[in-house]
């Protein structure tokens, strides 16, 4: 039985932030962000990230470490995240981590299959698809060889979509079956906590966040990213919130119905988080009708 570490999960706007903020107050330790956008600077109303307020209060890692145009992906955030947890064990703390990045926690908890099966010449085929075709031909593609897969991806996540479209052709099997065969044995024992909300108090939820978002600046923001010099087609800003600002800038699309994909893109994607989340059996799930309820269960946790 390894240490303890707390880990918090739900969909986009559950309230996971705020649960781990009282968690981690309560436990008097600190917060690592399992949110693969949350990591870079510059992109903070889009992202949700925690206000200079609970910053300040909380101590919180992997938030704000990289500029947009930087790479980082899951396994990185593996090696991080499990560096900081055995330096907060080793102060005598309990580390809480909180995210709404599947593939990150699944990284840090269950491991991730390595470089192993690459194809280089099959990958640079398969990009060629993407810039022709676009990144919805290749989802597709994907679809029909390892709909299982499919089914925890965007189209937008293209380098995951080119990647176990690899992994298919090169080993004949799909990329889950690889994950699934190589669990590390980990030094950590992570107790899961998910956050279920009623769906239309969640899309309320949405609706409600994205409103605030375009009121405290969101179309400021992404407009002073890109003055900055940084390309509409980055990884970073490819995604929900972001890009549909980027439309509207580019008189794609009027800003109401910016609004309206937003919040629409959002309830997608809060529906394929639960996808993926509803697929580990070992989350215990909680059923949240008010931050009330977040109240409630922060003190459940730290009793545990």
């Amino acid at each position: 039985m390894g240490q303890r570490v707390i880990v918090i999960v739900g969909p986009t706007c559950s309230g996971k932030t705020y649960l781990s903020i009282q968690v981690a107050s309560l436990l008097k330790s600190e917060i690592i962000s399992a949110d693969s956008r949350q990591i870079y600077k510059k992109l903070n109303i889009g992202t949700a990230k925690p206000s200079q307020a609970d910053l300040s209060k909380i101590k919180h890692h992997l938030i704000n470490i990289l500029n947009p145009d930087e790479n980082y992906d899951a396994n990185k955030f593996s090696l991080e995240a499990e560096n900081i947890i055995t330096n907060l064990i080793d102060e005598g703390r309990i580390p809480v981590v909180t995210g709404g990045t599947g593939l990150y926690i699944k990284a840090l908890i269950d491991g991730m299959i390595d470089s192993a099966n690459k194809n280089d010449e099959l990958r640079e085929e398969l990009l060629q698809k993407k810039k022709q075709f676009g990144n919805e031909y290749l989802y597709e593609e994907l679809k029909i060889i390892d709909p299982q897969s499919a089914l925890k991806m965007l189209p937008q996540n293209w380098k995951r979509v080119i990647r176990a479209i690899e992994v298919f052709h090169t080993t004949g099997k799909p990329i889950w079956q690889h994950q699934n065969s190589q669990k590390k044995k980990s030094n950590f024992n992570f107790y899961q906590f998910g956050l279920l909300w009623n769906r239309s108090t969640l899309y309320t939820n949405i609706n409600n966040r994205v409103d605030r978002m375009i009121c405290d600046g969101l179309v400021e923001e992404v407009e002073n990213i890109l003055n900055q010099g940084y390309d509409k087609s980055l990884n970073s800003l490819n995604t929900v919130g972001y890009k549909e600002i980027i439309s509207y800038l580019e008189g794609d699309v009027s800003l109401d119905r910016a609004i309206e994909l937003i919040k629409r893109n959002t309830r997608h994607y809060a529906k394929r988080q639960m996808t993926w989340f509803n697929a580990d059996k070992r989350i215990k799930w909680y059923k949240i009708s008010s931050y009330n309820d977040l109240d409630k269960l922060a003190y459940e946790i730290q009793s545990l």
